[in-house]
C-alpha cells in the first residue's frame, strides 16, 4: 500500500512569517503523498479584535458566535489557508486549499449544549477518505483549514487535531498512514525539564506504565489516548513531535 504523511500543525506555526517559511520548506521535503491541516487560532483573535468582536474561551476553546463564525471563516478558509498554499506552490508543491464543505469531506453536527453552550461549533460526524484519496492520487496536496459543514448550508467551527484524526482514519484503507502532530516540543519526554529526553517509541502498555509512574500527565494523556484510537482505526503510525523536526523522528505511537 501507498504511504501517505498527514502532518498538523498549529496556528502559531503558520501564522508567523519566519516558523511558516520553514515549516513549508520542511513540508515540501516530506516524501510521497501528504495531506497538511493547519489551526490559526492567534489570527482569529487578533482580526476579531480590530473588527470590535470579544473573543471568549472556555477551557481553551474558542466560543463561535455567528459574529465570531464569521471572524474563523475568513481566517481559517482564507487568510491562512491560502498563504500556506501559496507558499507551497512557490516549492512546487500543488497544493489546494479546502475547507470540510469542499467535496463534502468533512461533515460535522452542531456541539449540542451541555454545560457550555459553544455555539457554531462542530464534531466530525463523517470523513469521506475516497474523495481524499482521489485528489491525492491525482499528485495534489489537500490543506484543510479547521472549518467542517452540516450539510445542511452551515459552516463549523472545528478543532484542527480532531480532523486531523479524522482524516487520518477516513483514508487508512486507502494508504498506509503515518499521522504526525507538531506541538511545541520535540516528542513524549522522559523528564519534562529535558527537551532533548524525547521518548523515541510508545506502545499501549509503554504508555500505561508512563501514565502509573507520573511521567506522562496532564494534557499528553488524551493526545495520546487520540493516537491509539488512531491506530485501532487503521491509522499505521502516529507520531508527536515538534515542527522543526519533522525530519528527525519525535516521538512515535504504535499499536
Amino acid at each position: 500500500m501507498e504511504k501517505l504523511t498527514l502532518i498538523k500543525v498549529g496556528g502559531k506555526i503558520v501564522e508567523e512569517p519566519d516558523t511558516l517559511q520553514a515549516l513549508l520548506r520542511d513540508f515540501a521535503a516530506v516524501g510521497g503523498h501528504k495531506l497538511l491541516v493547519h489551526g490559526g487560532g492567534r489570527s482569529a483573535t487578533k482580526v476579531a479584535e480590530q473588527l470590535g468582536i470579544e473573543s471568549r474561551m472556555v477551557d481553551g476553546r474558542r466560543i463561535t458566535d455567528a459574529d465570531t463564525l464569521r471572524v474563523v471563516t475568513m481566517v481559517y478558509g482564507g487568510l491562512v489557508n491560502k498563504n500556506i498554499v501559496a507558499g507551497l506552490q512557490a516549492l512546487g508543491v500543488d497544493a489546494l486549499g479546502m475547507t470540510g464543505a469542499d467535496m463534502n469531506i468533512l461533515r460535522s453536527d452542531k456541539r449540542p449544549v451541555r454545560a457550555v453552550d459553544y455555539g457554531y461549533v462542530g464534531d466530525v460526524k463523517e470523513a469521506r477518505g475516497d474523495a481524499l484519496a482521489l485528489l491525492v492520487r491525482d499528485g495534489i496536496v489537500p490543506v484543510l483549514a479547521p472549518l467542517t459543514h452540516d450539510g445542511k448550508g452551515q459552516l463549523l467551527n472545528t478543532n484542527a487535531d480532531t480532523i486531523a484524526g479524522e482524516a487520518a482514519k477516513a483514508l487508512a484503507p486507502y494508504f498506509d498512514v503515518t499521522l504526525v502532530y507538531c506541538f511545541e516540543k520535540k516528542g513524549v519526554l522522559q523528564d519534562e525539564n529535558d527537551d532533548d529526553s524525547v521518548i523515541p517509541e510508545i506502545n499501549r502498555a509503554k504508555f500505561e506504565a508512563l501514565v502509573a509512574d507520573g511521567t506522562v500527565q496532564g494534557g499528553m494523556i488524551p493526545k495520546l489516548e487520540n493516537a491509539f484510537s488512531a491506530i485501532d482505526a487503521g491509522v499505521k503510525a502516529v507520531v508527536i513531535t515538534r515542527a522543526d523536526s519533522l525530519a528527525s523522528g519525535g516521538t512515535r505511537i504504535i499499536g
